[in-house]
């Protein structure tokens, strides 16, 4: 028996042709298809046992050789009764046969559909991810999933799919053309990069792809109101621009420190490119993280000259263990400080004017704060003189009426060793004398038109915002803060705002701005030439602009809302996405009306305050405003104590860290997997955190308690108070904490070491 052409001629395609003819069944490989022979090879008993079955059934229906042949009828014969049983028993033999020919059709098809997928199966495999018509996964070398990413918006047409090298590439979806492809990266032993690009050809639609979360930790994108670590998802979010915005005026917002950046537990990390017009939401039913490239309703521009068709574009690489693949991304992705910012602001506090008085500060308060300080027997590396000390908003001088000697403030304060920093911003309001000058000069954003400038509303009012992609306008505000400072020998300034949510909806710049938070970065920039000191409290692709990067306003509560439970996973964010002198803002938060834990005279809770105090005088920067003579000598002696103690045990470790910084980027303030890299519990902890990898610090951040649980990761560990803990890791319940204690543990070499 021969299979029909049609049916050899599709084995043949597969590199496999069937012969049958003798009796016997022989699977026969195409000369050329040797490589693919010994990948098949594997089932090929399974299609022989049912090849013979097929054919035993054909041979059970045959004419046995010898026994009668029926003859034919002639004119005038008579056919047997027997001859006409024989011929009308026959009928189902030959319907049995051709049963039999299809049971045959049918096991040699099937088998070049097995080959077709296993064939196919191959070609859509890269290294050790797996692509799908709806997705993709990445398997670690045990064959465990380690990172999943599904295609929501539109699925591939795997049949235009092809691999050359290290590229796999496909050329259409189910709605139209595309260009995507997935590119292998091995750039080191331990490190495996994968870059994926999907860009639309024919549709300007929405591209969407969600991360799943596959039972890891998550940490990175951007600052926000309710800071966790690792992140925490609640609810259902369609996707919103990913730009910075004024997270304490708009708390479901993103902050203004972001960068498009997460890692995970599981040594893995994605870095979305600059290109992608971004948005962010997420699905805490689903799990993921939804990844999402548009135009359409979103402040994201094409840019010159190129078609409104999104690409969705990112990097995932998979490392040994979750520090080393951060190192490798920060080292490969961010730029880096070109210098440490002033030794003088690490070691003693930063004393600010804004929480105390507000916009009610004058020349006699300023003086009397500065005396008042000294008094108390406080260090202080400079004042801080903040909102609001000009007569209007958008200019560079002392209002006459609150400071009318300001010259002669200055000289006090440099008589008394004080030097001082200056409140600035990016507005000028429309009743500022500089309001028309930077409307002669062009200097503003403007409408869409570009004809006139645009106004925008801002908490202190209302005017126009200085285009910063503009050269001139750069210029202007530049001249201006230096003509301050050689005036009055200022030291630096806070640059306060800075965030695209302050720009207007429709807006044009001299520059066209793609991505709206190219804007945060030109803003930023300004500080360069004053970075000594210079407080910013935004930041996106300006990890080199070496200055003092302050988070969010803190309202004086306990919680994770802008609160001080919030401020271990917000420094720990931030300096994951390359920011490491961070200024954790002052002292007991803002004493917002309305926003604050009250204890005596509007004041912050007196408790609050304490555990503030000693949790920031083991961050990088102390800063404080409301005084701690404010309370009563008991919180006096305490911020002594502390003051001092961040003075001698922190300052140096952190000096010594910033250094390593300019060359490695690794952050100062450091999470506990940093140093426990497969420890389950440490890539969940966000009340404690490590200075380095040697010194771990476990403030109390509840009302009311003088004891806390305590987790010592593996290793040999040394207590505050002398204790030595070397059967690790351990979990110290109740451990206890008196209000004027924080609980820190240095980590003590072994021997072998």
């Amino acid at each position: 028996m021969h299979l029909e052409s049609r049916t050899r001629s599709c084995v043949v395609v597969h590199c496999h042709t069937i012969d049958l003819s003798d009796g016997n069944i022989r699977l026969e490989a195409c000369p050329s298809a040797g490589q693919h022979v010994k990948e098949l090879q594997v089932d090929t008993a399974s299609f022989h046992t049912a090849a013979r079955t097929s054919l035993q059934i054909l041979r059970m229906y045959q004419i046995v050789p010898g026994a009668p042949v029926e003859q034919p009828l002639t004119e005038g014969s008579h056919g047997s009764p027997f001859k006409k049983k024989r011929s009308s028993e026959s009928r189902p033999l030959v319907t049995s046969g051709i049963l039999g020919c299809v049971l045959v059709l049918a096991a040699v098809i099937a088998w070049c559909y097995y080959s077709m997928s296993l064939r196919k199966a191959q070609l859509l495999k890269n290294e050790s991810l797996d692509l799908r018509k709806d997705g993709f996964v990445i398997r670690d070398q045990g064959g465990t999933v380690i990172f999943t990413m599904t295609f929501r918006s539109d699925s591939l047409d795997l049949d235009s799919c092809s691999k050359e090298g290290n590229i796999l590439s496909c050329t259409r979806s189910y709605s139209g053309k595309l260009n995507f492809f997935i590119q292998s990266v091995r750039s080191k032993d331990t490190v495996m990069c994968y870059r994926v690009r999907w860009e639309e050809l024919q549709n300007n639609h929405s591209i969407e792809h969600a991360m799943a979360y596959n039972g890891s930790h998550w940490y990175g994108g951007a600052e926000t109101a309710e800071q966790h670590w690792p992140i925490k998802i609640h609810g259902e979010q369609d996707p919103q621009p990913f730009v910075t915005s004024d997270v304490y005026s708009n708390r479901k917002a993103f902050g203004g420190i972001l960068e498009r950046y997460w890692l995970s537990s599981n040594a893995t990390a994605i870095k979305i490119n600059d290109s992608v017009p971004f948005h962010l939401g997420w699905s805490e039913k689903g799990r993921t993280l939804r990844f999402e490239a548009r135009y359409q309703n979103s402040p994201f521009r094409p840019a010159a000259g190129q078609r409104a068709f999104p690409e969705l574009s990112y990097r995932v690489c998979v490392g040994a263990n979750v520090a080393s693949i951060h190192k490798y991304m920060v080292r490969r992705y961010f730029p880096k400080p070109i210098k440490v910012p002033s030794s003088k602001v690490f070691a003693k506090p930063v004393w600010s004017t804004w929480a105390l008085y507000k916009t009610a500060v004058s020349q006699e308060k300023l003086l009397r704060y500065a005396s008042d300080i000294t008094t108390h027997g406080f260090n202080c590396s400079h004042l801080e003189l903040d909102d609001r000390y000009t007569s209007d908003y958008g200019e560079f001088d002392f209002d006459p009426q609150k400071f009318p000697n300001a010259s002669d403030m200055f000289e006090k304060l440099r008589k008394n060793k004080f030097e001082v920093t200056l409140w600035t911003h990016p507005f000028i309001n429309y009743d500022s004398i500089n309001f028309g000058v930077a409307v002669e000069k062009g200097l503003f954003v403007r409408e869409p038109s570009g004809e006139l400038p645009a106004l925008v509303r801002w908490w202190n009012g209302v005017g126009g915002i200085l285009d910063f992609t503009n050269p001139e306008a750069r210029e202007w505000f530049s001249s201006h803060l230096s003509t301050l400072k050689d005036r009055y020998q200022v030291a630096s300034f806070k640059f306060d705002a800075g965030e695209t949510s302050y720009l207007p909806r429709h807006f044009s710049t001299l520059t066209p701005l793609s991505d709206p938070s190219t804007f945060t970065r030109h803003y930023a920039e300004m500080a360069l030439p004053f970075s000594d000191r210079a407080e910013l409290r935004v930041g996106y692709q300006t990890q080199n602009v070496s200055c003092f990067y302050r988070i969010i306003d803190r309202d004086s509560v306990w919680g994770y809302e802008l609160g001080l439970k919030s401020i271990i996973p917000t420094v720990l964010t931030v300096s994951i996405l390359g920011y490491q002198f961070v200024l954790p803002d002052m002292i007991g938060g803002n004493a917002y009306p309305n926003r604050t834990a009250e204890g005596k005279d509007a004041l912050p809770d007196k408790e609050l305050y304490i555990r503030w105090l000693e949790l920031s005088a083991f961050l990088p920067v102390m800063q404080f405003s409301i005084p701690p003579w404010a309370y009563d000598k008991e919180v006096v002696e305490i911020a002594r104590k502390f003051t001092e103690l961040h003075e001698t045990l922190v300052t140096p470790r952190v000096i010594e860290l910033a250094d390593e910084v300019l060359k490695t980027g690794d952050p100062i303030v450091r999470p506990l997997w940093w140093i426990a890299n497969d420890d389950e519990a440490a890539y969940k902890i966000d009340s404690q955190f490590l200075i380095g990898d040697d010194l771990m610090v476990a403030p109390v951040l509840e009302p009311g308690k003088q004891e806390r649980d305590i987790y010592l990761p593996a290793g040999q560990w040394r207590s505050y108070k002398g204790e030595h803990f070397d059967k690790t890791p351990v979990y110290l319940t109740d451990y206890p904490v008196d209000l004027d204690e924080i609980a820190y543990f240095t980590w003590v070499p072994s021997v072998d070491t």
